[in-house]
């Protein structure tokens, strides 16, 4: 069973590894980096629409967000 700790771990994994300030990834989403940062903190999780443009904007496969691999 997939747990919303582990989805909130491989986003913050990804931004991390993606070498993007918290800052470039909000402003290419169109949200505050306080948003960016409590992904990191595992105290938000993305919206929809806002996760599949992470997904696209740091070139990973929602399937490994979702533990879909």
């Amino acid at each position: 069973m997939i747990t919303l700790q582990q989805i909130q771990t491989r986003i913050a994994e990804t931004i991390r590894q993606s070498g993007m300030s918290q800052t470039a990834i909000a402003k290419a989403l169109n949200i505050k980096q306080q948003t960016i940062a409590c992904y990191l903190a595992g105290k938000a999780m993305p919206a929809l629409d806002t996760l599949a443009n992470l997904c696209k904007l740091l070139d990973v496969d929602t399937n490994y967000i979702l533990c879909q691999d």
